[in-house]
C-alpha cells in the first residue's frame, strides 16, 4: 500500500508565499507522474500542476502559471509546490496525486487559506 502525506498548508496573506510538500511512503515503485489538485469551497477538484517521473513539470493551470512551481524534493519520493504571490482565489484544500505501477493514489489534503 502507498500513502501520500501533504504538509505545509495554513493561513497566508495575499501576496505572500507558502510551500506545500508531499511525501510518498509504503510500496512506492514504478512512479510515473505526480500532480497537485485543489478543491475550493463549492467547486470541483481541479488539477493545477503535474510532474513527470523525470521531474519535469508538464502542466500548470492558467490560474497558477507564473506563480506556482512544482518540483522534486531532495528527499526521495518527495515533491514540493512553491506558491508565490498567492491570492484569495487560491484558498482551497490541496491534494497530492500519484500514478504508479501499483495504481493511483491520493493524499488526504492540506488546507490553504489566503486572507485578503
Amino acid at each position: 500500500q502507498v500513502q501520500l502525506m501533504e504538509s505545509g498548508g495554513g493561513l497566508v496573506q495575499a501576496g505572500g508565499s507558502l510551500r506545500l510538500s508531499c511525501a510518498a511512503s509504503g510500496r512506492v515503485f514504478g512512479l510515473d507522474t505526480m500532480a497537485w489538485y485543489r478543491q475550493a469551497p463549492g467547486k470541483q477538484r481541479e488539477k493545477i500542476a503535474e510532474l513527470t517521473s523525470s521531474g519535469a513539470p508538464v502542466y500548470y493551470a492558467d490560474s497558477v502559471k507564473g506563480r506556482f512551481t512544482f518540483s522534486r524534493g531532495g528527499v526521495p519520493n518527495t515533491v514540493h509546490l512553491q506558491m508565490n504571490n498567492v491570492i484569495p482565489e487560491d484558498t482551497a484544500v490541496y491534494y497530492c496525486y500519484a500514478v504508479m505501477s501499483g495504481g493511483r493514489y491520493w493524499g488526504k489534503g492540506t488546507l490553504v487559506t489566503v486572507s485578503s
